[in-house]
């Protein structure tokens, strides 16, 4: 598979699982089918959306391929009509976005060196591309962002998958090898952390509310 296809292939399975966790998170609002829609697309989208601008890789992706706008659009439906089979792990949101994180994270870092920036600002971009769509979804949702919350290990494992993936392909390693490894580092730390409820480190002699 070549550099290219991979791209798009986690661009497109990281937008699916991001979708269903919006969708998810608009059932649970209570939203009609536009705003399910709504929240999929964006967070399947939105994170993708921001690298893109970033490092002018324009007409962005999300506008020029239309497969990018049909995986969160079939994603958000699924998730409108099969949502009490979906809906009933409690979890399942955060799974998801656990897996999203760690597709999307290698995409960005991928997408970041194709583009010429260096491993440390690839793993930058991949990072953005990761928590981009999550924290759209959840300012609309009228939720507290994610990765800003105290009580969620989040960005600390996108970093980590996103350096691993980053510097990992500079070095030119075998790039299923350092892929494969960046997932489970971030998807596999991120959801150890949510079932261990760790939580990122406060600064020294700061209190806890």
């Amino acid at each position: 598979m070549d550099q290219t296809l991979t791209l798009i292939t986690l661009d497109l399975v990281g937008c699916f699982v991001f979708a269903l966790s919006g969708g998810l998170v608009a059932v649970r609002k209570e939203h009609d089918i536009f705003g399910v829609l709504v929240l999929a697309c964006v967070t399947g989208l939105g994170g993708g959306f921001l690298r893109d601008m970033a490092i002018g890789a324009t007409p962005v992706a999300a506008l020029s391929d239309w497969r990018y706008l049909v995986v969160p659009m079939t994603a958000g439906l699924l998730t409108f009509y099969f949502h009490p089979a979906l809906g009933r792990l409690e979890p399942l949101v955060n799974v998801f976005d656990a897996l999203g994180l760690g597709l999307f994270v290698i995409a960005g870092a991928v997408k970041g060196l194709d583009y010429g920036l260096s491993p440390l600002a690839a793993a930058i971009m991949g990072l953005a591309t990761g928590v981009g769509g999550g924290v759209i979804r959840d300012v609309l949702a009228g939720r507290v962002p994610i990765v800003l919350r105290r009580s969620v290990f989040y960005a600390i494992p996108g970093f980590a998958g996103a350096s691993v993936t980053a510097f990992g392909l500079y070095f030119e390693l075998s790039p299923p090898l350092v892929m494969a490894v960046a997932f489970v580092l971030c998807a596999g730390w991120r959801l150890l952390a949510m079932w261990r409820h760790w939580e990122a480190p406060l600064p020294r002699g700061s209190a806890s509310v």
